[in-house]
């Protein structure tokens, strides 16, 4: 895909919760329809950009309606989730038909729960965890795909190894066994605390660490194309700003229920 800078698209605001009558098929026709509508503003193919589901607190009977509309890629944040929901999803991972994403931080105690089930990683953030996911990778005889996360927002509560080491960790990892780094994750800042030009700023930073990669030659990394950024309230301007994959959930399944006190 191209890497230099795409057009600007206009951001839409966000979205009026669906009405409680529509159904995951509906609410999916618009999102795609939004996804479609920001790839044209900013002069690219829609097709260059996939939608990942996110289906974190979600039953698995949603996942499988979804599943049912289309969706080919799924992402879970929790551990705990995305083993609970493996049985019901399982022959399509095992037919090509679905991609799992791990979304969330990714504890080394949990490495095995997570390669028995995701396709890919998407929060890879530190040298240790990749180390200890090749070790794995390489005792199944599998490769995994794994995105870097990148912390561009520099908020402390948000995960991902600094923007100044993204390169160097993504050298690194494209030099071990087991991974196929595939490219860069960041969950950018809230519109509402930086402005939609400090997100765009966000997410075109991760955009020029992913071209650096590119074009530095490093082995293994020819294949790091993939930005993955941009969710409910900012897939417009993720994608004006290069997203390969935009995170949708709560747009597609409503807001998440309260957890019990």
């Amino acid at each position: 895909m191209p890497t230099d800078s795409p057009s600007p698209a206009p951001a839409g605001s966000p979205v009026s919760p669906a009405p409680s009558g529509s159904t995951i098929a509906e609410r999916l026709a618009v999102v795609r329809a939004r996804i479609a509508a920001a790839a044209g503003a900013a002069g690219r193919d829609p097709g260059e950009v996939r939608l990942l589901v996110a289906t974190k607190t979600q039953p698995a009977e949603a996942v499988l309606e979804a599943l049912a509309a289309g969706v080919d890629l799924i992402g879970e944040n929790r551990v705990q989730e995305l083993v609970a929901k493996a049985p019901a999803v399982a022959g399509r991972v095992a037919d090509g038909a679905l991609e799992v994403h791990m979304i969330g931080h990714l504890q080394r105690n949990k490495i095995n729960q997570v390669l028995a089930t995701a396709t890919g990683l998407e929060t890879l953030d530190s040298p240790e965890l990749a180390r200890a996911i090749s070790d794995r990778c390489v005792r199944d005889e599998r490769t995994l795909d794994v995105l870097v996360q990148v912390n561009v927002s520099g908020e402390e509560s948000k995960s991902g190894v600094t923007p100044e080491d993204a390169a160097g960790l993504a050298t690194a990892v494209a030099a071990l066994p087991g991974l196929r780094l595939r490219g860069f994750m960041t969950i950018g800042a809230r519109v509402e605390d930086s402005g939609e030009q400090g997100v765009r700023a966000g997410f075109a930073r991760l955009r020029a660490i992913r071209d650096g990669v590119l074009a530095s030659g490093a082995p293994g990394t020819a294949a790091a194309t993939e930005l993955s950024m941009g969710m409910t309230n900012d897939l417009e301007l993720a994608i004006a700003e290069g997203a390969t994959i935009v995170r949708v959930g709560t747009a597609i399944f409503g807001p998440r229920p309260t957890p019990p006190r």
